[in-house]
């Protein structure tokens, strides 16, 4: 009996052996497995520094000039962005169309291709238009203020009062002039205490922008481009903008499709936002008001680009604008 008990106890030594020696892996995987599983740390929010005076810093030069549509193709429907194929395909037609051709025959020709700098990129979100609001990618325009648009461009040679503004070297509007054009793209955003200061390289247009809490101006004062008032909403610069004249245009350059020759009107209401994401990029988007001339607001987003290197020289409009007089004079001869 006892070689009985001995032969039972070695099997159920064994079994015991056995159980421990498979538990033992377990345990040290779940051990390795708690070791690895540790809490990613969160990504890091990109904050700019600050001026002397406690304002995110979005200074420096920046550009925007793109080959994003201001407004989308009828064509894309619904289609918001773009794909990585489709990107590239449209930018490779942008880099065939730069080569410099010969005007057709009856044009006199503009400047060539030299002289532009009407990007050669999409914007950073593949998106199909600069207008983002709304959904449809196009401007809800009224029909009323399509026709001024049309009255006025079909009487160029009457009169300047047709004329773009921007021809007239005025100005390119608030906010008509962050838009993107064929050239001179560029702004320099420049800060001191109290004020946001904006210039603008074409018409050679300087805007400066107080900030904090102080009220629009008085009702009964219009100007071309209202009455900017500023504040800061944590990184982002917010500018409302009242008091316009009625006298601008929404858009100025060809760029800007059929919204060119929109008219503006004294209800126009803007707010702009500026909020630098990164150390090369600022954001720009506006929401546009205006019951006389919009069925409802819209908005335009546009993404500007550090540019440290860029030089901004002189737009000289006024002194060499001969645009207006050779225009009228051309409208005269065609009159007799």
């Amino acid at each position: 009996m006892e070689h009985v008990k001995l032969l039972l106890a070695i099997p159920m030594a064994l079994l015991v052996s056995s159980g421990a020696s498979a538990q033992a892996p377990v345990a040290v995987a779940m051990k390795d497995a708690a070791k690895k599983t540790t809490v990613a740390p969160a990504a890091k929010v990109w904050a700019p520094s600050k001026t002397l005076d406690g304002q995110p810093d979005i200074q420096g030069i920046w550009t925007n000039p793109t080959i994003t549509p201001f407004e989308r193709p009828v064509e894309l429907g619904n289609k918001a962005t773009l794909t990585a194929a489709e990107v590239q395909e449209m930018e490779r037609k942008a880099a065939a169309n730069r080569v410099d051709k010969p005007p057709a025959p009856g044009d006199p020709g503009g400047y060539n291709q030299a002289w532009f700098d009407g990007g050669t990129k999409v914007v950073a979100t593949r998106a199909t238009s600069l207008v983002v609001e709304p959904a449809n990618g196009r401007v809800p325009v009224k029909a009323s203020a399509e026709a001024k648009r049309d009255y006025d461009l079909a009487h160029i040679t009457d009169s300047w009062e047709h004329m773009s503004v921007w021809d007239r070297c005025i100005t390119r509007g608030v906010p008509g002039g962050m838009f993107p054009a064929g050239y001179n793209n560029a702004y320099q955003i420049l800060q001191s205490s109290g004020y946001v200061t904006i210039l603008y390289e074409m018409i050679h247009e300087t805007r400066v922008i107080p900030i904090g809490n102080s009220p629009h101006l008085p009702s009964n004062i219009r100007l071309w481009n209202g009455d900017s008032r500023g504040h800061w909403e944590g990184n982002t610069l917010v500018v409302d903008i009242t008091n316009y004249n009625g006298k601008g245009w929404i858009g100025t350059s060809a760029a800007t499709q059929r919204i060119k020759g929109i008219p503006q009107s004294q209800k126009l209401h803007v707010v702009e936002r500026f909020t630098r994401v990164d150390a090369g990029t600022l954001n720009y988007e506006v929401t546009i008001e205006d019951p006389e001339v919009y069925d409802r607001p819209w908005k335009v987003s546009i993404p500007l680009s550090r540019d440290p290197e860029y030089t901004i020289y002189e737009y000289a409009c006024q002194e060499g604008n001969m645009a207006v007089e050779n225009i009228l004079r051309g409208g005269r001869k065609q009159d007799q």
